[in-house]
């Protein structure tokens, strides 16, 4: 979750890589020829329109973003305030990607907040269920994209988590980052985003659900593995606490992507919350 910045937040990866070998993308490439777009901050950026829309198919992962190992330094913010979750690591590595684009047309899915979303969401995370983007907010360089499981029997897909997106350095072909997700009925509040951490962590936040079991991992741009993970916090009730301790390895300086997942009703994953934090010098 991106809380602290805006009401907006900032797997597994055996699934991830069958989704991106299914699709012929190597599992390891790397974004770096995607677009430039808006640089301006989504409070001060000017708007192009808002769009919603339902999906009716089933969408595809697309391969993970920079293949570079997760970076010593912090790199830069996204529009000057969000942690760079996903798929660049830094600007450099957008540029790099604009270039490339703007060269040879590399990886246009950069520039689709939708596309960015869904490759997040199965490649990165590994949540391969979660394929649904059931509906999607665009205002300038700032994009929230609802992604979700199928529905029973047809029906609506359930959201499981708001992807929050925001354009990665400045021109029209700038590409999109994902910086977090909102939370609704699943937070994660804890550490704070944007904070320094150290091993082990303490994670949570609140939760409304029934027989919950809460699973988190901490991940990073470039690795194809969780860095750490603990499973699995039982939680339930409404607006319930839930907290979990995890133990990682990790470069000091480095971004990280905190998930706590949950489902077992309906599918495998149904609710997830992202945050973005750094490892402490």
């Amino acid at each position: 979750m991106t809380r602290g910045v805006t009401g907006g937040r900032a797997g597994r990866a055996g699934g991830a890589l069958a989704v991106l070998a299914a699709l012929g993308l190597p599992a390891g490439a790397c974004g770096t020829t995607p677009g430039t777009g808006p640089g301006t901050s989504p409070g001060t950026g000017t708007a192009t329109g808002t769009a919603t829309g339902t999906a009716t198919g089933t969408a595809t992962a697309l391969q993970s973003g920079p293949a570079a190992t997760p970076t010593p330094s912090a790199g830069s913010l996204v529009a000057g305030r969000y942690q760079p979750l996903w798929p660049f690591a830094e600007e450099k590595q957008a540029r790099d990607w604009q270039e490339s684009y703007r060269s040879g047309g590399h990886q246009p899915w950069h520039l689709d907040a939708e596309r960015t979303a869904l490759s997040f969401t199965q490649g990165f995370l590994g949540f391969t269920g979660v394929d649904q983007v059931v509906e999607r907010t665009v205002t300038g360089a700032d994009a929230r994209v609802s992604v979700g499981v199928r529905g029973e029997g047809g029906g609506r897909p359930g959201i499981a988590a708001v992807v929050h997106l925001v354009r990665f350095g400045t021109g029209p072909d700038a590409p999109w980052e994902v910086v977090g997700t909102d939370d609704t009925t699943f937070s994660l509040t804890t550490p704070r985003y944007g904070a320094l951490v150290s091993s082990p962590v303490k994670v949570g936040g609140t939760i409304t659900g029934v027989d919950e079991s809460i699973r988190v991992q901490v991940r990073s741009t470039g690795s194809a593995r969780p860095l750490g993970e603990s499973c699995c916090a039982s939680a339930g009730g409404e607006d319930a606490l839930w907290s979990a301790t995890v133990t990682f390895q990790a470069a000091p300086g480095s971004t990280l992507t905190l998930v706590a997942s949950t489902g077992g009703h309906v599918a495998e994953v149904e609710r997830f919350a992202v945050t973005g934090v750094r490892v402490a010098p």
